[in-house]
């Protein structure tokens, strides 16, 4: 945990130095007078730290926990390829099915019918794929992440899902005989201690296959208990870092 650590740290430095070099001048005059100059500067902050999260923290800390499990752990991975066209029919036709409810999600017949049409034609297209946001291999199993918010909007699912099957079909027409998982992962549950409301996601994503939730998620990068370390550090670096946070925001009083 010493490497999270510290990259939490230069995270925190970094968007210092970048508050007061890009800050925009905001005249909020009941803002101010309500809340104060501090306090203002703080919430301004704490948006600006929120708006990147995933690519600042989120990613880099799941590639350090999944190093220790997987041979190869990195963010941000591009897997476009050319893919035959009736491989994306087919995809489309699952989003179809799923979106009028004629079919429930079920993520290992979604990938034989995307193995089905691999090369069924000969036809193929160059797609251009958002990239993986985490991607872990150990030896042919492949795990791609789509890392979400943690109430991401429910009109979104449907593309969510689209994703995750464009990276298998991706990897499968590189790799007929690859074991591939593609996953969104939402790095906490808002409504703890409630369960985290899955329902919303049921008639779209594979929830026994395609979901990882706070700390499953992280557990399952970096092992049982990683969650739990993984919280304890980022106290510890709040508790370390204290008066530096203090200091920075008193410039503001």
């Amino acid at each position: 945990m010493n490497k999270i650590k510290e990259l939490l740290k230069n995270v925190i430095r970094n968007k210092f130095e970048n508050y007061e070099r890009n800050k925009e001048p905001a005249y909020m005059p009941f803002h101010t007078a309500l809340l104060g100059k501090d306090r203002l500067a703080l919430y301004q902050f704490i948006h600006s730290l929120n708006t990147n999260f995933g690519t600042t923290i989120f990613e880099p800390v799941g590639v350090e926990l999944a190093k220790s499990k997987f041979e190869i752990a990195e963010r941000q991975v591009s897997v476009d390829c050319e893919i035959d066209v009736e491989v994306l029919k087919e995809i489309d036709k699952i989003i179809d099915e799923l979106n009028s409810a004629v079919k429930s999600p079920n993520k290992r017949e979604e990938i034989e019918r995307i193995k089905d049409k691999l090369f069924a034609s000969g036809n193929r297209r160059k797609v251009k794929l958002t990239k993986v946001d985490l991607f872990c291999q150990k030896g042919n199993n492949i795990y791609m992440f789509d890392i979400k918010t943690a109430k991401p909007n429910k009109g979104s699912f449907l593309e969510f899902k689209r994703t995750l099957l464009k990276w298998c079909a991706s990897i499968l027409t590189q790799n007929p005989d690859a074991n591939v998982h593609s996953i969104v992962a939402i790095p906490y549950n808002p409504y703890y201690p409630k369960p985290y409301s899955r329902w919303t996601m049921a008639g779209v994503l594979d929830i026994q296959k395609e979901l990882l939730v706070g700390e499953e998620f992280w557990d399952f990068l970096g092992g049982e208990g990683s969650y739990r370390k993984l919280l304890q550090t980022f106290e510890e670096v709040g508790i370390e870092m204290r008066k530096e946070i203090d200091n920075f925001f008193k410039r503001f009083i």
